[in-house]
């Protein structure tokens, strides 16, 4: 009599943010795995914005994705998708969900910073808190966490972004010190330009808005020009998703995956971590000089 094949337990796993873009490419890649490898629990704050996932896949797929209501800002969004996973726990954690902020920071209201924040990292924190007491209990796991070349150094025009996410880097690595002996591998995805609509989503500050022309000329000159800059890298270094999304699968893979993957070939002034020195001024005066040029600096005063 021929054995029977035992069937393989599918490596199950969340992804917040899936909507658009990484998140979308992501949770599409691993419910069509061949090997049916995988039970993806894709999530979103409106779940009316799943139907382009299925539109990828060709239509529902019971055995390998289920569409879950999430929204990361909000307890009790995250109790009920913990409830709807009817007692399984994460092998995978991906926490993806993010928002974006461009602007001079005199335009930054309160509320708007705040509203970063409360995606960027109280929600990434609140979404490994809902999760990590089940993972920790089976005492294996990775949560890989979306991140930012903009979480290793400031960038022009994105300084509330950027706190965000140099305050997501401290989060992630403070964790995976304490998670080692639980086998569960913590990994920040650092990503650059990226062609997805991030960009076109974040709230971004008119250049020829009434409340910009309230600012000195100085600063408005210097903000359009970033503009331009950010238009011109994105023509010429932004990846693909599907270049990003191959990032984040061979972290899933890895026996010992990295704290940190870097998605993309960065800049000189970024690829060159606080270079000249540990002041740091050297890096400022490099990225002045990326994007705006050299000799736009005020005179240095003794």
């Amino acid at each position: 009599m021929e054995g029977t094949a035992v069937p393989v337990e599918k490596t199950t796993v969340l992804i917040t943010g899936c909507s658009s873009g990484i998140g979308l490419g992501l949770a599409v890649r691993l419910a069509a795995d061949a090997a049916r490898r995988f039970k993806v629990f894709a999530t979103m704050r409106d779940l009316a914005k799943g139907e382009q996932l299925l539109e990828r896949l060709g239509g529902r797929c019971p055995d390998t994705l289920e569409l879950l209501q999430l929204d990361v800002t909000d307890p009790r969004s995250l109790a009920a998708a913990v409830r709807c996973m009817r007692g399984r726990h994460p092998d995978v954690l991906v926490c993806n969900a993010g928002v974006g902020l461009m602007a001079p920071l005199e335009m930054c209201s309160e509320q708007a910073m705040r509203a970063v924040f409360e995606v960027n990292v109280f929600g990434t924190a609140r979404t490994i808190q809902a999760f990590l007491p089940a993972m920790k209990r089976h005492r294996a796991g990775r949560i890989l966490v979306s991140s930012s070349v903009g979480g290793l150094q400031g960038l022009p025009f994105n300084a509330v972004y950027c706190a965000s996410k140099f305050a997501l880097e401290g989060l992630c690595e403070s964790l995976a010190i304490v998670l080692r002996p639980f086998n569960i591998h913590m990994t920040l995805v650092e990503c650059g330009p990226v062609h997805t609509a991030f960009m076109d989503n974040a709230w971004r500050a008119d250049p020829d808005g009434r409340e910009l022309r309230a600012l000195d000329a100085e600063t408005q000159q210097l903000y359009r020009r970033y503009l331009q800059h950010c238009t011109q890298l994105f023509l010429d270094a932004a990846q693909e998703v599907d270049e990003v999304l191959q990032v984040f699968l061979e972290a899933i893979a890895a026996p010992r995956p990295p704290l940190r993957c870097i998605t993309a070939r960065l800049p000189a002034p970024l690829a060159r971590l606080r270079p000249g020195g540990p002041d740091g001024a050297d890096y400022v005066r490099a990225m002045h000089d990326f994007v705006f040029g050299p000799g736009e600096a005020a005179e240095e005063q003794p």
